[in-house]
């Protein structure tokens, strides 16, 4: 799977308040929630990120309190991905559970600017700048978290494993 879009560049410590605020988390609807994402930290982002866009941060991206509707939100926002330094535990797991596919990589991190076009191999985990013509490596992502992205998430994959087994 080929990721392609323009890189949002946000710094350290962005948390699951900053990517989908509380007051909004009387829903689950993923375009609701998409309509609000990242507002208290980029306004304008929603009206102006592209489907395939591409999240860049710095360290702890996802911190703060346990809530799917934080990948959901990205995800129906129209965002491919998000590369960060690393992810804070809980937004790890919940974004693959919701089919978001996260690469960790420092070398990324550091050197991607607000802008830039990037590229993601999502099965070599090789990161190319196309704006810089530079190429970093993303952490190699588990086989079967592999899986519940391509499945478009855990509620998916799981559907999918008991229609072949009945």
């Amino acid at each position: 799977m080929i990721l392609k879009g323009k890189a949002w560049k946000f710094g350290d410590d962005i948390n699951t308040d900053d990517i989908i605020p509380a007051r909004y988390l009387n829903t689950i609807e993923p375009l609701e929630l998409a309509a609000h994402c990242m507002e208290d930290v980029v306004p304008e982002f929603v009206k102006k990120v592209n489907k395939g866009d591409i999240i860049v941060a710095g360290k702890n991206f996802g911190c703060g309190s346990s809530r799917e509707h934080a990948p959901i939100a990205i995800k129906a926002a129209g965002v491919s991905c998000v590369i960060a330094r690393s992810f804070a535990r809980i937004f790890y797991r919940n974004a693959f559970n919701m089919g978001l596919p996260i690469f960790e990589s420092e070398e990324a991190s550091n050197n991607i600017n607000e802008g830039d076009v990037v590229e993601v191999n999502a099965d070599s985990g090789i990161i190319i700048n196309l704006t810089k013509d530079k190429q970093y490596n993303a952490k190699p992502v588990p086989p079967f978290m592999q899986e519940l992205i391509m499945a478009g998430g855990l509620m998916e994959w799981v559907g999918r494993k008991l229609k072949v087994e009945s």
